[in-house]
């Protein structure tokens, strides 16, 4: 196993046939040969600089251990099994749609606690709301007043936001483990439709009380911790390594999407009819996907009834040398494993920004730039459609980098890890800098938010290149910390 950062075993990258010319030294990670263009020297010179200092430890079992050796053995063609109608794009799709709903689910109480509190109880309790002036000509719009309002302060709407994340951490690791004993389709299936039966309670729970909805809101978080070790399980046995950045790239963009649309339409729906209708409308999508998802997929190409003969080979020769035999998850090797805490850390960092912002941006939009909710849901949905546009791009242009210009998979998971973590960083703090400008702020948020879409073909997907086997278990294991930073971040704004 590589060490030093974000890494991969050296077979994760295509590479030359028996015959062709001696690899470029290891130490480098790039591509390279005797005549070298003008691009290829500025790619050595850049990873080579990437490069952590010291010699590369031999791979572990399993793993190739030269960058020359051929992917596949030579026995498919570089561009696999065709894309149009295929098993494991149709995955990809389903997954995708599957996540759509998920964060439909998760996020639609952000817009909706807007509409369910008294604003004057808000305000009441909240210093900085009368910061910035009201925009100078609001717009008279007849809402439905039909909804409930109740008087939650500031600190217990934090409690009730940030109540979904104590039980998303307890199902994190159980969530890999259980992945591999019943199989990441029912694991993921069962997972979000739980959320989505919850969702359906909301407006009950609420009028029970905050504790009812906080204890809600707890078991949602239970049904949707499974969720990414579970996907993270099923891409081990489906996704070819040449493709993992676009099959998984296409499957988790369906998070920022669905964070797109159910953002404004969550706004629309409780302008035009009422809070309630919001929890109502996306727990039944989230039935009807899970009856879509149960009915079309499977966990292995091995036991999928409708997938080609050849795409079936193509993927398990692919994955031949990559996955483990062993039954036992090595947690030591795990725990000691360097390449994997710098998962933890990059999970830990990028995170603390990512749901800080998905879980209060609403909030804020509303009690600090005063925008009304048909605006505020609008405008808190532009960063994540900026991000799922990077999540796109950048699985095609990893993979491309990859697969065409033989850039080494470590190279390219550093400096697409890289620009998703220093652009936003740049971008987050300039916007605390600017006051009650509201298109500056909208606009410094967006691309913040846009540019960590990159991360995605960067640490996001780096455990199935370190340890294909056990990623549902180490994606697991990296959720603990960055939960820690959900709430830690919710409960500084909060109070």
């Amino acid at each position: 196993m590589a060490a030093g950062g974000v890494g991969v075993p050296a077979s994760g990258r295509g590479g030359a046939g028996p015959g062709a010319a001696p690899a470029p030294p290891a130490a480098l990670g790039c591509p390279g040969g005797p005549l070298l263009s003008a691009r290829h020297v500025a790619h050595l010179l850049f990873c080579s600089m990437m490069r952590s200092p010291g010699r590369d430890p031999a791979p572990s079992d399993g793993e190739e251990a030269s960058d020359s050796t051929p992917l596949l053995q030579g026995a498919w063609p570089a561009e696999g099994a065709p894309v149009c109608c295929s098993a494991r794009y149709n995955l990809a799709v389903l997954a995708f749609f599957g996540f759509f709903v998920l964060y439909a689910l998760r996020v639609n109480l952000s817009v909706a606690l807007v509409d369910m509190v008294d604003s004057n109880t808000t305000s009441a309790d909240n210093v900085t709301s009368k910061e910035c002036a009201e925009h100078s000509a609001p717009v008279k719009i007849l809402r439905s007043q039909t909804g409930k309002r109740y008087q939650w302060d500031a600190e217990t709407q934090g409690w009730i936001l940030g109540s979904f994340f104590y039980g998303y951490i307890v199902t994190q690791v159980p969530g890999g483990y259980i992945a591999r004993k019943v199989g990441g389709k029912r694991l993921l299936g069962f997972g979000i439709l739980g959320t989505a039966v919850f969702t359906l309670f909301t407006p009950i729970a609420a009028d029970f009380g905050v504790g009812a909805l906080v204890v809600l809101r707890a078991l949602e978080g239970l049904g949707e911790g499974v969720t990414f070790p579970a996907m993270h399980a099923m891409w081990s046995s489906w996704a070819p390594p040449l493709e993992r950045s676009k099959l998984l790239s296409i499957s988790y963009a369906g998070a920022q999407l669905g964070t797109v649309v159910s953002l404004p339409l969550s706004g629309i729906i409780c302008l035009y009819m009422n809070w309630t209708y919001v929890f109502y409308l996306f727990g039944i999508v989230g039935i009807i996907w899970f009856i879509l998802w149960i009915s079309l997929v499977s966990d292995t190409p091995e036991t999928h009834m409708r997938i080609s003969q050849y795409e079936k080979e193509y993927i398990l020769s692919s994955l031949r040398n990559q996955l483990s035999s062993q039954k036992s998850v090595p947690w030591v090797p795990m725990l000691k494993s360097l390449p994997l805490w710098a998962i933890v850390v990059a999970h830990f960092s990028y995170n603390w920004t990512f749901y800080t912002l998905l879980t209060l941006l609403p909030t804020y939009m509303k009690e600090i730039l005063r925008f009304n909710i048909q605006e505020n849901g609008f405008l808190s949905a532009l960063p994540y459609l900026g991000c799922w546009l990077c999540m796109i791009l950048s699985g095609q242009a990893a993979d491309n980098l990859r697969a065409k210009w033989n850039v080494s998979t470590v190279c390219v998971r550093r400096v697409f890890t890289l620009i998703g973590m220093i652009g936003p960083a740049v971008f987050l703090v300039a916007a605390g800098f600017i006051g009650c400008d509201y298109s500056l702020a909208v606009a410094f948020l967006t691309i913040s938010t846009a540019l960590g879409g990159f991360c995605s073909s960067g640490f996001s997907i780096n455990h199935l290149d370190i340890a294909p086997s056990w990623n549902g278990n180490s994606e697991g294991r990296d959720c603990l910390p960055l939960l820690r930073a959900h709430h830690d971040s919710w409960h500084i704004v909060g109070i």
